[in-house]
């Protein structure tokens, strides 16, 4: 059993997403760009995700994601089966017949059984908090930027440079020249 890239993918994503809950709704495209993840594919990702009611969106300007839960509910293992990632160490994906219908079980399935539960066990007890403690601790700045908005407060003024002459008398005198 390997964690892919999907796995891997949705919990770094949602790392990114918590150590920035308090700046409002982030952009896929700005965790995009951070964490270097193709943002067709944290598009993906992040619709599981608001399936399974782990992130919530908000449109428009100004728009993005935010958590739908506090980042101690969430745990690591609630975000890799949201996203569909298999955690199944045994060959026969829990099935009883592991040989064939007339052989039972594999002599190993019991161990990759127990390997899984263990597996889910420990990815239940880490909470999406203690990920962002554990970056908060080793450093990593929370760049905390104004949310932009696609209409601003301010009107934009800029002064008028006319070229062109204003009047009759004017474009014979700039004719003359």
């Amino acid at each position: 059993m390997r964690l892919t890239t999907k796995g891997r993918f949705a919990v770094t994503a949602m790392i990114d997403l918590a150590l920035r809950e308090n700046t409002g709704p982030v952009a896929l495209a700005a965790i995009s760009a951070r964490q270097q993840i193709s943002l067709s594919y944290l598009e993906q990702l992040f619709g599981k995700l608001r399936r399974h009611e782990l992130v919530a969106s908000t449109r428009g300007p100004g728009g993005g994601y935010s958590l739908a839960r506090k980042a101690a509910d969430i745990t690591v293992a609630d975000i890799i089966v949201a996203v569909d990632e298999p955690l199944d160490a045994t060959s026969c994906q829990g099935r009883e017949n592991c040989m064939g219908e007339d052989t039972g079980r594999c002599m190993t399935h019991d161990l990759w059984t127990s390997l899984n539960t263990k597996m889910i066990e420990y990815l239940d007890s880490i909470s999406l908090r203690k990920l962002v403690d554990e970056q908060l601790a080793k450093g990593v700045s929370v760049q905390e930027q104004p949310v932009k908005r696609a209409i601003s407060s301010q009107p934009v003024v800029k002064p008028i440079k006319i070229t062109a002459p204003n009047s009759v008398f004017a474009l014979g005198t700039a004719m003359a020249k």
